[in-house]
């Protein structure tokens, strides 16, 4: 029985146990979440490229690169080894770091949908008042305020005193969170964010309905418009619906763990879960509108080296 006993390090009593899966199942596990790392990076690079490289877009996608890039590969060797192998500091930094660029990226799942909202049920006030310097000043305000709260959260719950303290044992990694906190975190990390969306994204569908039922009394005779309003009826609704669900599945799990828990030991399979966010945040505001399709075939086809490229109407 003693063989299938491991240890995260060879230090005797200090080292924390390790999980002990079969060479299969790691390198299935690795593969998997490497193909999710690469959907990460790659689908959020192709779109940061798009928005860099065709002036008229402005997704802001560098937060969950980020994510990709400097958090989910420390992540995925957790999770699949069951051990921390980067030393304290390192654990500390990639804390903390994580959970900026989480709060960062929840912060623009935030601004995207006000976007929408203003573009979609304000068009007047949209191209008046929505203003490229006013999206500079909510986004260097997201990157101040996202470290700020973060660093707060983890300054009063004496994350920053002892990092070899808060771990039992050697190979350990966790963010300790008190229950007061915890429900303040879900509030400003998740009730208010999730409940902006989806009353913003239930007024767009509304909107939406609205204006494909007026165009259907003008054209009640046109069976093929008809059909067309329609159409774009259900892609709304299916749009808003995708939305929603996904940013509450990889959500959900994350806090229904640290309410279970009370103070906070974040299962790292949870967070990776909240990272499955930043994957799928490019497929859903970018594969959904033509423009990113377009601007993929232009950088793949190298057609961006061209002179203004950058003009072409996407």
């Amino acid at each position: 029985e003693n063989r299938t006993i491991q240890y995260c390090f060879h230090s005797g009593n200090t080292s924390c146990l390790k999980k002990v899966r079969p060479t299969a199942v790691n390198v299935i596990l690795y593969f998997f979440l490497l193909a999710v790392v690469f959907l990460t990076v790659c689908g959020n690079l192709l779109v940061i490229i798009s928005i860099s490289h065709f002036k008229q877009l402005h997704t802001p996608t560098v937060a969950d690169l980020l994510v990709g890039v400097f958090v989910m590969p420390f992540d995925m060797v957790k999770l699949i080894e069951s051990c921390w192998y980067f030393g304290s500091f390192i654990c500390s930094f990639h804390l903390l770091f994580a959970s900026i660029l989480i709060s960062v990226s929840l912060s623009n799942l935030v601004l995207i949908a006000i976007d929408r909202y203003f573009a979609v049920c304000e068009p007047l006030l949209y191209s008046t008042k929505i203003t490229v310097n006013l999206i500079q000043i909510l986004i260097l305000l997201t990157w101040f305020l996202s470290p700020s709260y973060t660093l707060a959260l983890g300054y009063f719950n004496g994350n920053f005193d002892n990092a070899d303290a808060l771990n039992a044992c050697l190979g350990e990694c966790l963010v300790i969170v008190s229950e007061s906190w915890g429900i303040i975190d879900i509030i400003i990390n998740f009730v208010f964010p999730c409940s902006t969306i989806i009353t913003l994204y239930i007024k767009i569908f509304t909107v939406a309905r609205r204006h494909a039922r007026l165009i259907n009394v003008f054209t009640e005779k046109n069976v093929e418009k008809y059909k067309m309003s329609k159409q774009s009826e259900r892609k709304a609704a299916k749009t808003l619906g995708i939305v929603v669900f996904s940013f509450l599945f990889c959500w959900v799990p994350y806090y229904i763990w640290t309410l279970v828990e009370g103070n906070v030991n974040v299962s790292i399979t949870a967070w990776f879960i909240v990272y499955l966010n930043s994957a799928m945040n490019p497929i859903i505001y970018a594969l959904f509108y033509p423009w990113f399709k377009k601007s993929v075939k232009l950088i793949i086809t190298l057609r961006i080296c061209n002179p203004d490229s950058s003009l072409i109407s996407l």
